[in-house]
């Protein structure tokens, strides 16, 4: 089988698809499948000769429309040899291509492109579901609708969680054409703690593009109430500058380490070298970041939004809070000082996840669905 994959982030970027594509890819060209990826890339420079497909990197910051165009003919040229289009990203480039194709089109949906958006251009500060319900002006419900019109163009729509499932029927796609394969986790044997640049006693972790939904912004302001506790921003994005300054406001700075982007192997190792992870976002898909640090033996504390109460366990395979109330600093501070509570649900976390995310599980179902072929799969 000849696989097109087309994403719009790629490793050194962080991000879902940035874990999920190379997993995907790596699994499949071993399997014995021909599988090329073509991505939006900042790193047009970028060594890829490691992996065991091909690798196109396409430049992220060149004039949009003209990215557009490109990312559009490169698909018709590469689309034309491959047997089915595996769409991570990119998604309207990829649909505009295919009416000219015409080949079999999986796409994997994460999340909401249009919310995205309309956040990260300031139209609404809505969260995810309000999102979901809600009547806007024209300029957001055109989003919305283009976001629906390419969604039901695909003849499969994977998604990674029961919750994102949900939502993705109301978008108008029929439920047969929906299929849950929950994310994996590769195996962590091996890695290493890196040094990290705090003094404190406890160190936490979380991992992520800063954007205004991950509302890391909460976990500095948390550090002004947990004088032992540290903290390591692993990722980059438009919010950095403005976190920045709130640490410095507050008076935490020395005890927030900004790591920056980073390599797969070293998230990882900063992950190891911290004594548990806190994902504080009002929106979550089924997040890679969680499954790693749960691998790792970290206790997790996350928000009980989207697919993440479906792998997290409140009290038995981490902590669950509720966005929004002061349930973050009095979950952060009782694990901070109960070292043997972070064991346990560290250890509890890494068995449930070696139980049940199988990365070979996971691309086995892909594959299935990439062939046309549902057997064993859950569909909603």
């Amino acid at each position: 089988m000849k696989v097109l994959i087309l994403t719009g982030i790629f490793p050194p970027d962080i991000g879902g698809p940035s874990t999920y594509v190379p997993q995907i890819g790596e699994k499949l060209a071993r399997r014995g499948h021909e599988v090329t990826v073509v991505t939006l890339s900042d790193h047009l420079d970028h060594d890829d000769t490691f992996y065991s497909f091909r690798v196109i990197r396409l430049p992220r910051r060149a004039f949009k429309p003209w990215r557009m165009e490109r990312t559009v003919v490169t698909v018709l040229q590469l689309g034309r040899r491959a047997d089915v289009l595996f769409v991570n990203g990119l998604a309207l480039e990829s649909v505009l291509a295919n009416f000219v194709l015409r080949k079999p089109l999986v796409m994997k949906v994460v999340g909401d492109l249009a919310w995205e958006r309309a956040t990260g251009w300031g139209w609404t500060a809505d969260d995810f579901e309000t999102f979901q319900r809600r009547r806007y002006g024209l300029r957001i419900e055109l989003l919305k609708a283009l976001r629906s019109w390419w969604t039901r163009r695909a003849d499969r729509v994977i998604v990674p969680s029961r919750y994102l499932a949900r939502w993705v029927a109301d978008w108008g796609v029929p439920a047969e054409k929906i299929v849950v394969i929950y994310n994996a986790v590769d195996p962590v044997d091996g890695v290493e703690p890196m040094s990290v640049p705090l003094q404190t006693p406890v160190k936490a972790v979380t991992v992520g593009r800063l954007v205004p939904w991950k509302r890391i912004d909460r976990l500095i302001e948390a550090l002004n109430e947990i004088s032992e506790l540290g903290l390591v921003i692993v990722g980059d994005g438009p919010e950095r500058p403005q976190l920045k300054r709130i640490a410095q406001e507050l008076g935490v700075s020395g005890r927030v380490y900004f790591a920056g982007q980073r390599s797969k192997k070293e998230t990882l190792s900063l992950m190891a070298a911290c004594d548990l992870f806190v994902l504080n976002s009002t929106y979550e898909g089924l997040p890679h970041t969680v499954l790693e640090a749960m691998a790792l033996g970290l206790p997790v504390v996350a928000t009980a939004v989207g697919g993440t109460p479906e792998v997290v366990r409140d009290g038995e395979t981490g902590l669950l809070i509720h966005s929004g109330n002061r349930a973050l600093e009095k979950t952060l501070f009782a694990l901070v000082t109960d070292e043997k509570t972070r064991q346990r649900l560290g250890e509890k976390a890494q068995r449930w996840v070696q139980e049940h995310m199988s990365l070979e599980v996971m691309v086995t179902s892909a594959e299935e669905v990439l062939q046309g072929e549902l057997r064993g799969v859950e569909t909603l």
